[in-house]
């Protein structure tokens, strides 16, 4: 498999914290990517498990093949999707994901459940 894939941080999360759904990420590390937005949500949340944001990114740097800048296109891209997700809670890590999956026609992989319906034309995976 040589298609880049897009992680959420909740698939990373369940990686590192190996909660169910880390065997299906841990094959596609070598081609994974990830937002900086996500990047982010991810290493404020490691800190909940006392994980300090350097230490964190230390060790998403191993795991993590590419981490992409949030750039003006995928900006405009996650604002467009707004109106469209504002009901279902989607928030801004939620919706960088989902642009950088668009800007590089990646299989997004996530562990939650309601991006499926949102966006049909994008190729999302559930983990779980």
């Amino acid at each position: 498999m040589n298609k880049k894939v897009v992680l959420d941080a909740s698939a990373i999360l369940a990686l590192i914290q190996e909660e169910p759904g880390a065997e299906v990420i841990r094959p596609l590390l070598k081609q994974s990517m990830m937002s900086a937005v996500n990047v982010a949500e991810t290493l404020t949340s490691l800190q909940k498990v006392e994980m300090d944001p350097e230490e964190g990114m230390e060790y998403l740097s191993i795991l993590i093949s590419q981490i992409v800048d949030f750039d003006t296109d995928q900006a405009i891209d996650a604002a467009r999707l707004y109106p469209h997700v504002k009901h279902k809670g989607l928030s801004l890590g939620d919706r960088a994901c989902l642009a950088l999956g668009k800007k590089f026609q990646a299989t997004i992989y996530t562990a939650d459940k309601i991006w499926k319906d949102i966006y049909p034309e994008l190729d999302i995976y559930l983990i779980r």
